[in-house]
């Protein structure tokens, strides 16, 4: 049984590899035996986050790139292929939010900044679409692989303030279906396209939304609390074994799927 879930020796590309959340499922890919491609734009927070990883015996190859800049990732993907010729796995963590295309309860719409919206469709939808199709030469050696999206809850139910943010992320729950499907009829049945959509976990960019400099929750992380039966946020690493459950051949027959990880908050009506 073990071996169903083992990714020992794959190689498996991280981009956001630096945030919270990446930076930990980086750590745990390696300790698990993977070939970890650290994929960043800042070399000095990629080479931070290697040396912690190093200084407990596990490698971690550093891959430098800006996922909205194709010319970028054509560069990084001669160097993956230089250094490994394939890969097995595509982790898309790269994403996050920006203040103006955030509507807060004092704003309506006609507040929006469109470049600032423009920018956060970009990071998150184009930053998953072009390393997928920078990289898919280097799966279709094998004709193999899982590539795993990032989406949310905001992108599930739709969630006040979040208009840029949520809207991504819907448009990456449509984008790992249609590529499922697409690269079943086109490439290979074992090239296999899922999402996690994690619930509310505490980063650097909603930390301050979510709590007060003391520890307390703010009004809005009370709501959430009050909406998630688990009553509470969660933990990076409870998001490492549906990680590994996709990185895996466990789920060889998983395609086309948003896996939520939310402590029950997407199942909740509120009452």
């Amino acid at each position: 049984m073990s071996d169903l879930f083992s990714i020992d020796d794959k190689i498996i590309v991280v981009s956001g590899a630096t945030g919270v959340l990446g930076s930990a499922m980086t750590a745990y890919l390696a300790e698990q035996g993977a070939k970890v491609v650290a994929l960043g734009r800042n070399p000095d927070k990629i080479n931070a986050l290697i040396a912690e990883i190093k200084g407990n015996r596990h490698k971690v190859f550093p891959l430098i790139a800006d996922v909205t800049n194709e010319r970028d990732l054509e560069r990084a993907k001669l160097e993956l292929e230089h250094e490994y010729g394939k890969i097995d796995v595509l982790v898309n963590l790269a994403g996050g939010n920006m203040a103006g295309a955030v509507i807060t309860p004092e704003q309506t719409i006609l507040d929006a900044r469109i470049d600032e919206l423009n920018k956060v469709m970009e990071l998150n939808y184009m930053g998953s679409f072009l390393p997928i199709k920078t990289f898919l030469p280097l799966f279709l050696k094998d004709l193999k692989g899982s590539i795993i999206n990032i989406s949310s809850m905001a992108a599930q139910r739709p969630i006040t303030r979040v208009l840029g943010y949520g809207s991504a992320k819907a448009a990456i729950d449509n984008l790992t279906k249609w590529l499922a499907i697409e690269f079943c009829n086109k490439h290979s049945a074992d090239l296999r396209v899922n999402a996690i959509a994690p619930g509310f976990f505490l980063t650097e960019q909603n930390r301050t939304l979510l709590t007060e400099t003391d520890g307390q929750l703010t009004k809005r992380g009370r709501q959430i609390i009050e909406n998630t039966p688990m009553g509470r946020f969660g933990n990076p690493d409870e998001l490492f074994g549906v990680l590994q459950w996709l990185c895996s051949d466990a789920s060889k027959f998983i395609t086309g799927t948003i896996i939520p990880v939310d402590g029950g908050f997407n199942a909740y009506s509120g009452v």
